[in-house]
């Protein structure tokens, strides 16, 4: 992962929508069923703070949570976990690499091949489509 990112908190919320500021930064949670409307085509979801990849749009599947959900990350390195025992429980957050966002929290519930459910917020994640190869 690149070098990492960092801004002051007036300089992310000049940035962000509320919603995305309350969520990546102030590691809030979006409703379930309130922002998963990505295409589904091939692609990139990536980081709404400073667009580092995070998940491959193949990874994505539909977990019936209300939130978007991945088995895997594009790499080892594009994401770190921390343990969050808030809201008394013991979960493992998910956070970008690259600019320490608050994404959501990973899950030993997914489908193979890796078992795991990464379930983000939709508004932490932006979709880029992926380019067309050339003949």
């Amino acid at each position: 992962m690149a070098n990492k990112i960092t801004k002051t908190d007036q300089e992310w919320r000049e940035q962000l929508s509320d919603m995305a500021y309350k969520v990546t930064r102030k590691h809030g949670t979006e409703r379930a069923f309130s922002n998963d409307n990505f295409p589904k085509q091939d692609g990139t979801f990536t980081c709404v703070c400073c667009d580092a990849p995070l998940f491959d749009a193949a990874a994505k599947f539909d977990s019936g949570t209300g939130w978007p959900s991945f088995f895997q990350p594009v790499s080892g390195s594009a994401v770190d976990e921390r343990a969050d025992n808030g809201f008394f429980m013991r979960r493992t957050e998910i956070l970008c690499a690259r600019c320490d966002a608050h994404l959501g929290h990973v899950f030993p519930d997914g489908p193979q091949p890796t078992g795991l459910r990464y379930c983000m917020n939709g508004v932490a994640l932006n979709f880029t489509k992926a380019e067309a190869a050339e003949t």
